[in-house]
């Protein structure tokens, strides 16, 4: 399985191809990169241009998947709605071309790759330079973060699968089913 993770930027979008089994407990990196705006152009020439970025790359390296980091809330409400319109546009291309989408909050991805829901930059940054086994830390780090938000993914997505089949021995309850799940997720 392939994942796409995107770290959106209204001024760089960060993102990373992963690539392992279901289990989540082995992958590699396939690619990393990110798509830089200039700050000089339009916000609808910005957007335009991650949505020829991300397009590009997903014809390219076809992931199964897309993990995008969900909005944090910015004190600045203008850079909270920025942020919102590049996700949209990160979205609408994975449903464009038929991606399993799942997002993840910034504190669940920290959590899940640095044990610690408030960890810094750069423990996150260099927790997945081990996680891959890369010789440096992945620059610039909004690609370091996509690459996390990936990782991230196979870890939850093997936690989802692992529910799945346990409910099906037992044949829960649909609802308390759910109720499991989501506080097994969270």
């Amino acid at each position: 399985m392939r994942v796409l993770g995107i770290d959106p930027g209204s001024e760089t979008t960060g993102w990373g191809v992963v690539e392992g089994d279901g289990d989540g407990r082995k992958y590699r990196l396939v690619e990393f990169g990110a798509i830089r705006l200039s700050t000089a152009a339009s916000f609808s020439s910005r957007l335009l241009k991650i949505s020829q970025g991300l397009e590009e790359i997903i014809d390219r390296l076809k992931p199964d998947g897309c993990a995008i980091e969900e909005v944090f809330y910015a004190t600045n409400p203008k850079v909270t709605l920025k942020l919102g319109q590049v996700r949209g546009v990160a979205l609408l291309m994975a449903e464009r071309a038929a991606l399993e989408i799942s997002e993840y909050s910034p504190r669940l991805v920290k959590q899940t790759i640095a044990g610690y829901g408030n960890a810094d930059k750069h423990q996150v940054q260099e927790m997945v330079r081990v996680l891959l086994s890369l010789k440096a830390i992945p620059e610039p780090h909004d690609a370091a973060d996509a690459l996390a938000v990936a990782i991230c993914h196979f870890h939850h997505a093997a936690i989802s699968k692992q529910l799945a089949a346990a409910e099906a021995r037992v044949k829960l309850n649909p609802t308390v089913a759910v109720a499991t799940r989501r506080r097994a997720i969270r």
